[in-house]
């Protein structure tokens, strides 16, 4: 595996796979890897001839400073899970070579996505995801781009930077992977202590309850009975919400056919974490 800091040895390097009419398979992550990044490592390196991966730490996308300091950094073993992967080129750039001084950043229309669920709780958080994405993006310039679809808003959110900027990338959205009692994999979980880590798991329970109870007509009844049952073991609930799977507009009746998602975002004392699950017709 390279590894590479410096925009400029990285696109010479790009520029020769090009050349060499390789397909370049891209995943873009923050570290503190996990099985679930090594999963999207995995389908790129099936899926195309050449496989890229970041690992930047987004300061842009942090909306709660706390939260960046506190993030887990794990280079070390993120370079060494990389290589066992089969990742081919690591791209592992400073603050200032992605955000240059004096550089005025751009904003981005994402509609009404930008202002609810997560938008609503971390305000400019996806105008940060944006800017980070477009500029690795440009650096690499992809034939298929892979991420996770536990982070499901911020993949409805890239895919429509995409399109307003005019990416030909395919963006493909792999399943989320998840621990053998149900968890999502995340980061976050690494700061989970050993009591915390058990009650994460309610949140998915919180989710499978809307997903084996729900039926048609009135939502409004199993979102309450699933938010109670995250919230009566002691998390602090943004939002249990079930939602239009392609625009994330609250629903409140369902006609059993349209096809759904339920999210959830919610404190385990200072730690937050998110999940989702797609309901199919």
């Amino acid at each position: 595996m390279i590894l590479v800091k410096h925009k400029k040895q990285f696109g010479a390097i790009l520029q020769k796979i090009r050349e060499e009419k390789r397909s370049l398979g891209f995943v873009p992550t923050m570290g503190a890897l996990h099985a679930g990044h090594i999963s999207l490592i995995d389908q790129a390196h099936k899926e195309t001839g050449f496989t890229v991966c970041s690992i930047f730490v987004n300061p842009a996308q942090f909306n709660n400073p706390e939260d960046l300091l506190k993030y887990p950094i794990t280079i070390e073993e993120d370079i060494k899970k990389l290589e066992k992967s089969g990742c081919d080129l690591l791209f592992l750039p400073e603050k200032d070579e992605m955000y240059p001084a004096g550089q005025l950043p751009v904003h981005y229309d994402l509609g009404d996505l930008e202002n609810i669920l997560e938008g609503k709780f971390r305000p400019d958080h996806f105008q940060g995801v944006c800017r980070i994405v477009d500029k690795l993006l440009t650096a690499v310039m992809p034939d298929t781009m892979y991420l996770g679809r536990k982070d499901y808003q911020q993949c409805l959110v890239i895919k429509r930077m995409m399109d307003v900027r005019g990416f030909e990338t395919k963006l493909s959205i792999c399943d989320t992977v998840r621990e053998h009692d149900g968890l999502a994999m995340s980061s976050r979980n690494m700061r989970l202590n050993p009591d915390e880590r058990i009650l994460a798991t309610k949140i998915i329970e919180s989710l499978m309850i809307i997903k084996d109870n729900i039926v048609p007509g009135d939502l409004r009844a199993i979102k309450e009975k699933a938010t109670a049952h995250l919230e009566s073991r002691g998390f602090k609930t943004d939002y249990i919400e079930i939602a239009d799977a392609e625009t994330l507009s609250a629903e409140n009746t369902w006609n059993g056919k349209k096809k759904i998602v339920a999210l959830a975002a919610a404190y385990l004392n200072d730690i937050r974490l998110i999940d989702n699950v797609v309901l199919y017709t």
